[in-house]
């Protein structure tokens, strides 16, 4: 995985164990918009690179990326690696991940698996920390001025080929999201205690989108069920120039709607102030490649639009805006504008092309 242009510097010292809560606090500090909650010195890695079976650690560098995990670039024994530090799951949340993207690259999709700890899973446990390690994807993420509508189909594809493949893994495999919708709505009932202005205009808009995303219960219940990815956005996917090499970051994949996760796409790669009619074409042509839509996919996706730029509006309300986060990346305004755009005539242009 490469991220080499988020590269910070080598960290080596104490445990840092400082985290950002979810919960509304008086004033909060601002913090990074990312976190380092774990180093590791480098006597620790030298232990860990022991019990990989990698050799002795070369050398270990902080990247600055995500706000959830703490990860390393590692070089040891000639070879580089992504040193992921599981932080605040637990450990079924990290085996499922590692069990579906080992599952997934031995199928052929492009996601890199984990590299075996000694009691062959795809994870490791390490005095009280989970650690996952992957072989490094080298690439780039895409800036929005980037997208090419051939880029945008190539997303397609790999998106209708995850759900092709999801359907073929265990049924098992198709966990509950985290961000179903009885979480939503214990984050939408705290967002609506909150006095602030902007929180206060940004729940009068939530509230009416929530209220039909009920009452479409049924329609998006009839729409495919798979693993979905949940977070397929540009920063989880690596480049080599028009080559799509590498989908990133299974942590939100669950069993979920086919469609719902066609449209957090619509709202991330299709998007430039409005959808793009030539990209909205290109993503849906690419999916199709892999595996066609139903005509209750169809029917869902206007619904689904909606329910994923709220899902995103929401978590980057008490995620990083209440958590006084410094993100501009992560600005519950730009999903916030996604929904109000989707809730006017937009939505009927949309309508036009699924």
């Amino acid at each position: 995985m490469s991220l080499d242009k988020l590269v910070v510097g080598t960290h080596l010292g104490s445990h840092d164990t400082s985290t950002a809560g979810f919960s509304a606090r008086t004033e909060p500090a601002i913090v990074s918009a990312v976190a380092l909650f774990t180093a590791l010195d480098a006597t620790e890695l030298a232990e860990i690179c022991e019990l990989y079976g990698l050799g002795p650690p070369e050398s270990s560098t902080a990247i600055a990326a995500g706000t959830i995990n703490s990860n390393f670039a590692l070089t040891a024994g000639g070879a580089r690696y992504f040193l992921r530090v599981n932080e605040g799951k637990t450990t079924e949340d990290v085996a499922w991940e590692a069990q579906l993207v080992g599952w997934l690259a031995h199928h052929g999709f492009p996601s890199p698996a984990p590299v075996p700890a000694p009691h062959g899973a795809g994870y490791l446990c390490w005095r009280d920390k989970l650690l996952t390690l992957f072989p490094w994807v080298s690439g780039r993420h895409l800036a929005p001025g980037d997208l090419m509508a051939a880029h945008v189909g190539r997303v397609g594809q790999a998106l209708g080929r995850l759900h092709r493949l999801g359907q073929l893994a265990p049924p098992s495999w198709r966990r509950r999201s985290r961000y179903d919708a009885g979480h939503l709505a214990e984050r939408f009932a705290m967002l609506a205690r909150q006095e602030d202005p902007v929180i206060v205009a940004a729940v009068a808009t939530l509230r009416p989108t929530l209220v039909d995303l009920d009452a479409a219960a049924a329609a998006r219940a009839a729409a495919t069920e798979t693993l979905i990815h949940g977070d397929l956005f540009r920063d989880n996917v690596l480049w080599d120039d028009a080559r799509l090499v590498a989908v990133l970051d299974f942590e939100q994949a669950s069993g979920g709607s086919a469609a719902y996760d066609l449209a957090v796409c619509f709202n991330d790669w299709c998007w430039d102030g409005a959808p793009r009619a030539d990209l909205v074409s290109a993503l849906l042509a690419g999916y199709q490649e892999e595996r066609a839509l139903t005509p209750e996919d169809r029917a869902a996706l206007p619904v689904e639009v909606c329910a994923a730029a709220a899902r995103f509006t929401l978590t980057r309300l008490t995620d990083v805006y209440l958590a006084r986060v410094d993100n501009p990346e992560k600005d519950f305004r730009d999903f916030l504008a996604r929904l109000e755009a989707w809730k006017s005539p937009v939505l009927h242009d949309f309508l036009a092309f699924v």
